[in-house]
C-alpha cells in the first residue's frame, strides 16, 4: 500500500509541474524544461475563474518606471499604462502593495525566460520545484485577484480583451511585442487567468505575439536579468516615477 501511495504522489508532482500551453497541447512542457523556446510556454496551472470587471480593477493611466533589485543590482522597467492599463495597473499596485518584496524566480529557461511572482515563495521552506501555482489573494474580498488577458493590435485605439488574436481572428501585429526584456502577465490556458506571475523575455520571442499580454520593457539591467537563476530573490521592487498614474479599480 505504501508503495502505490508512494507512486500516486509520484505522478502527482509530475502532472503539476507541466505547463498548460496558452495556444495548444503541443506547447506543454516541463517547468524547468530546457527545450526550444518553440515547445515553451510562460504559464501557471488553470483556476477556475470568471472573467473579471475592467472597471473594478486598478489602471495605469500612462507610464511608470519601477525598479527590482536583485544580488544588489538594479533591473528598471518602463511599464506601459498608454498601451496596457490594465495589466500595467494590476502591476503597479502590487508593486506599490509591497507583495513582490522577496518572491523568487522559480523559473528559469535559458533563450527562453525568467518567471517570477508566485507568494508561495516567500518561504523560504517552500520547495522552488513546486512553485507557479501561487496567486495574490486581494485582502478585500479573501479571494484570488485576475485579470482579463488584455493586448492591444497595432494602432488600434483599444487592446482587445480576454481572447488572443486567434480566437479573436486579428492577423495584425500587437502594440506590445515580445522582444528581448519584454516583460509579460504568466497565465494558464484560460485567457483570463493572469493573477500576479510575470516573466522576463531574454530573446525576441514573436511566437507568444497576440497570446500573452506585454506590459512594459526592461530599459536597464538586462544584463543582470541574463544572470538570474532559479531560487534567485527580488530583494526589493519600488515605483520610481510615474506613481501618479495608477487609478485604483471601484
Amino acid at each position: 500500500m505504501q508503495i502505490v501511495i508512494q507512486r500516486c504522489l509520484l505522478l502527482l508532482i509530475v502532472i503539476s509541474g507541466l505547463v498548460l500551453g496558452g495556444c495548444n497541447t503541443q506547447q506543454a512542457a516541463s517547468l524547468d524544461s530546457n527545450k526550444p523556446a518553440a515547445t515553451e510556454t510562460p504559464s501557471v496551472p488553470p483556476s477556475p475563474v470568471k472573467s473579471p470587471s475592467v472597471s473594478d480593477l486598478p489602471r495605469l493611466e500612462g507610464k511608470a518606471t519601477v525598479v527590482i533589485t536583485v544580488k544588489g543590482s538594479p533591473i528598471t522597467i518602463q511599464v506601459d499604462g498608454t498601451n496596457a492599463p490594465v495589466t500595467a495597473g494590476n502591476f503597479i499596485d502590487l508593486v506599490q502593495r509591497g507583495f513582490y518584496n522577496g518572491l523568487v524566480f522559480h523559473r528559469v529557461v535559458p533563450q527562453f525566460v525568467v518567471q517570477g511572482g508566485d507568494p508561495q515563495g516567500k518561504d523560504p521552506n517552500f520547495p522552488v520545484d513546486l512553485l507557479g501555482t501561487g496567486s495574490f489573494i486581494d485582502p478585500t474580498t479573501n479571494q484570488p485577484r485576475y485579470i482579463p488577458l488584455e493586448i492591444k493590435p497595432k494602432k488600434a485605439q483599444t487592446p482587445v480583451y480576454s481572447k488572443t488574436f486567434k480566437s479573436a481572428g486579428i492577423s495584425g501585429v500587437p502594440e506590445l511585442n515580445h522582444t528581448r526584456g519584454a516583460v509579460a502577465m504568466a497565465r494558464s490556458s484560460l485567457p483570463d487567468s493572469a493573477s500576479s506571475q510575470f516573466y522576463i523575455a531574454l530573446v525576441d520571442l514573436s511566437s507568444l505575439d497576440g497570446d500573452y499580454a506585454v506590459f512594459g520593457y526592461v530599459t536597464q539591467g538586462m544584463d543582470v536579468v541574463d544572470k538570474i537563476q532559479q531560487g534567485d530573490r527580488i530583494e526589493s521592487i519600488k515605483v520610481t516615477q510615474g506613481i501618479g498614474n495608477l487609478k485604483k479599480g471601484k
